[in-house]
């Protein structure tokens, strides 16, 4: 995962390679008590990029995420979102929560060969239910 950081017209980087995916590192890492979030391109010139499938998610699915210690964190589906870019609903997946949460962002819809950009934002919130370094699950 490459760690993601701001652009100075405050919207959030998107990794340069499309086989990689990114980190948000203003929030918390996976595991972390807040939203946890990674962006990924859908797809490139050369065919799908890394969150290609990202929509063939399904709640209850799980999603496992490595993290830089060499731990890793589980998280199940709760829902998937898509939103308008215009409309992204930037409180809900940058906002804070609770408990260690996961929003996975990629694009979506449409895509506007004039701008050469999809229209929307396919959002994947999952929350956590277990932790490989504590060794526990989220309900313990």
């Amino acid at each position: 995962m490459l760690p993601l950081g701001l652009r100075s017209d405050g919207s959030i980087e998107v990794p340069t390679d499309f086989g990689q995916t990114g980190w948000w590192v203003d929030g918390p890492e996976p595991g972390e008590v807040g939203p946890a979030v990674i962006l990924g391109h859908v797809d490139s010139r050369q065919g799908p990029a890394v969150f290609f499938d990202l929509r063939r998610l399904q709640p209850g699915d799980t999603v496992h995420v490595d993290r830089i210690d060499g731990t890793a964190v589980t998280y199940a589906v709760e829902r998937i979102e898509k939103h308008s870019k215009d409309a992204f609903p930037t409180d809900t997946v940058y906002g804070p929560t609770p408990e260690p949460v996961l929003r996975l962002v990629t694009c979506g819809g449409d895509f506007d060969r004039n701008v050469r950009s999809y229209e929307d934002n396919v959002i994947v919130f999952a929350n956590l239910v277990e932790d490989s370094s504590t060794g526990q699950s989220a309900a313990s």
